[in-house]
């Protein structure tokens, strides 16, 4: 999988937002008329589609329980029933009493009072919540606390996996880091450019997308590869080879200054360096580190030469 250069990120981020907002506009996210009713929703849409939750939120409004006190106090059958239209009607008639209890137990009742607490101290609390997990408590926080968190799911994934802008393996914190190391800490852009995302992933990029008609389909011209070895820049039409280096510490190990200059990557220096002043606590089980390399043809040649010279292990 190709890697972006960190120098590129910020760049490519707000490409993509201007690409899909001159597509689709503003999104007016997320559909609510009050905080409580927006985590009924982000808890109810796990595993469904919105058009189904609506129906189950209609049921809870027509029945006046879109309340916490009045929703706490309902028998959970009676609520499994009222919200069946979004499936899995018992699992998340419980998750929702388990967030009302949550609610009350710690603060009263009081949506207000939750959320003026610090945002990753309650994140912490709600990750611990039966059935809430990253991308709902991060959904509460942005859409229902106004919280600058920005919000990761599986449109996102599929999304940038698709562009090559991130690891297959990238998990959600390294996705939600890549957002937010690198766009400004605003809500209203986490907002929308969630649901932007949401919107091209629903209707272009979907398990069989439609690639001519997606707006980023110029992405791939706009990225800049340059080779990290020789800093040559390439262009699209230059080949292009990625070198997968693995790298292992222990607290025995000392690598010493004679053995990093055979090394033709400062970032493989620093990388190293940051091994070698890990807390000794981190370093109880090996430390693994995996780095990629875009090189040019030239360099790519060399490295191989030196790798049959046996020049280093």
């Amino acid at each position: 999988m190709e890697r972006i250069r960190d120098s590129q990120k910020e760049r490519i981020l707000n490409w993509i937002y201007e690409k899909l907002f001159k597509a689709f506009g503003p999104r007016h996210w997320w559909p609510g008329e009050s905080p409580f009713e927006i985590i009924i929703g982000a808890i109810l849409t796990q595993n469904t589609a919105w058009t189904n939750v609506e129906k189950a939120i209609n049921n809870l409004k027509d029945h006046s329980l879109l309340d916490p006190k009045r929703l706490n106090g309902t028998p959970q059958d009676r609520l499994a029933g009222l919200i069946r239209p979004a499936g899995y009607y018992q699992i998340k008639a419980e998750r929702l009493k388990e967030f009302t209890r949550f609610l009350f137990a710690n603060y009263d009742g009081d949506l207000e009072k939750m959320f003026s607490r610090d945002m990753w101290e309650l994140r912490a609390e709600l990750l611990g919540v039966k059935g809430i997990g990253l991308e709902t408590a991060d959904s509460i926080l942005l859409y229902a606390g106004n919280k600058p968190i920005f919000v990761v799911d599986a449109y996102t994934r599929r999304i940038l996996l698709r562009h090559n802008l991130i690891e297959e393996k990238a998990t959600y914190s390294q996705i939600q880091d890549l957002f937010m190391d690198n766009l400004p800490q605003d809500i209203k852009l986490y907002n929308e450019f969630h649901a932007l995302i949401v919107q091209v992933g629903k209707e272009i990029c979907k398990p069989k997308p439609n690639c001519s008609l997606c707006p980023l389909r110029e992405l791939k011209e706009i990225i800049q590869y340059v080779c990290d070895s020789c800093g040559k820049r390439l262009t699209p039409t230059d080949p292009r080879y990625i070198l997968k280096i693995e790298l292992y510490a222990a607290p025995e190990v000392v690598i010493s200054k004679e053995e990093l200059q055979r090394d033709h990557s400062e970032e493989i220096k620093r990388l190293i360096e940051e091994m070698k002043d890990m807390d000794t606590k981190k370093l109880e089980e090996e430390v693994y580190v995996n780095y990629r390399l875009h090189l040019c043809q030239r360099c790519h040649n060399t490295l191989n030469q030196r790798i049959a010279s046996k020049e280093f292990i």
